[in-house]
């Protein structure tokens, strides 16, 4: 049997066959990455926190006058001391649930299309004209629902009452769907109209988040899917989709953050109104945003608190979307064994 010399430990030159310590500390350009990007971070964070914070201390004088009926009370009459949100929260989840209604199909049917049908001569072109619609002014898209969507979003809100009017969210009580001559002005000015608008101004962000993880699918499993037989909707409904849920979910997430937030657009189109309504195709709503954009400019002290309260509980609406899209974008699959 052969004996193998052994390695004196006490001899320096033993000290080559040591296992080397390697470093996860990162130096020089690494280094400044690290902390620059730190940096961005956490004024990212500071910048978040104390406008939360501002927001807070500024609304301290609402939530201690009205207390939790400023959440409930749905009349904003600062003449006669009754402010409250009820109407205008409800009017905004109202429009932001008809953008993402209209904008879903639109940015998930977009995505695919620019990701797994487009040919490739004209992907580049057409991810560069969806992102040119968040480019777009508020105020353009504004003009543009007032002048031109609104008068046809009537006439499509007249047909939906005629045809599904005993549905209540369809239904418009203050108009007659059988008249000889119906009131158009009764359909415009709606949450329907200003959800059209925010509808196209939420679908570029949508869009851009689903196509992005659409696009990170893995090659291999594709191509297995059609080297099994599938058709091309065959391998994106069974491989793509499912691949890219979660991208779908969090653009969805990140759109509604966006449109719960919409003011210009928003307040060009509708017609201020604080009550509660089951339908969305009646004229009259109001927002958030829209009401202090709209009050801003002559708001006394104690209406000023009033609105930075109602900006406050925006705040944290739309906070807490964005977090929950933020972390389901970051559990999906996304980019987990692609190929290079």
């Amino acid at each position: 049997m052969t004996t193998l010399p052994v390695a004196d430990t006490t001899d320096p030159a033993s000290d080559a066959v040591r296992p080397r310590k390697i470093s996860r500390k990162a130096t020089g350009a690494d280094a400044v990455f690290v902390h620059a990007a730190r940096a961005v971070g956490a004024t990212v964070l500071v910048i978040t926190g104390g406008v939360g914070l501002f927001l807070a201390w500024q609304a301290y004088p609402t939530w201690q006058s009205y207390g939790f009926g400023f959440l409930t009370e749905t009349q904003w009459n600062p003449e006669a001391d009754v402010l409250g949100i009820a109407a205008v929260l409800a009017g905004t989840v109202t429009v932001a649930l008809v953008a993402m209604v209209i904008a879903f199909p639109l940015a998930l049917s977009t995505a695919l299309y620019i990701s797994e049908y487009a040919p490739a001569a004209i992907r580049s072109t057409l991810v560069s004209l969806v992102d040119l619609m968040a480019a777009v002014p508020s105020i353009i898209w504004g003009l543009w629902g007032f002048f031109l969507i609104m008068p046809h979003a009537a006439d499509l809100a007249f047909w939906l009452q005629r045809n599904l009017g005993w549905i209540p969210i369809f239904d418009v009580p203050s108009a007659d769907a059988d008249a000889a001559v119906w009131d158009a002005s009764r359909y415009t000015a709606s949450a329907f109209c200003a959800g059209i608008a925010v509808a196209m101004m939420v679908l570029p962000m949508s869009c851009a988040v689903m196509r992005q993880v659409f696009s990170q699918t893995p090659p291999g499993e594709k191509e297995a899917a059609l080297a099994l037989g599938a058709t091309k909707w065959g391998m994106v409904r069974a491989v793509v989709l499912p691949f890219g849920r979660g991208g779908i979910i969090g653009g969805t997430m990140l759109g509604m953050g966006r449109a719960l937030g919409e003011t210009i657009a928003v307040l060009l189109i509708i017609s201020p109104a604080f009550e509660l309504k089951w339908s969305f195709l009646e004229i009259g709503t109001n927002t958030i945003s829209a009401l202090i954009a709209g009050r801003f400019g002559d708001a006394t002290k104690t209406q000023m608190s009033a609105l930075l309260a109602a900006g406050f509980v925006l705040f944290l609406l739309t906070l807490l979307i964005n977090t929950l899209a933020a972390v389901i974008v970051n559990r999906s699959r996304s980019g987990a064994g692609t190929d290079a």
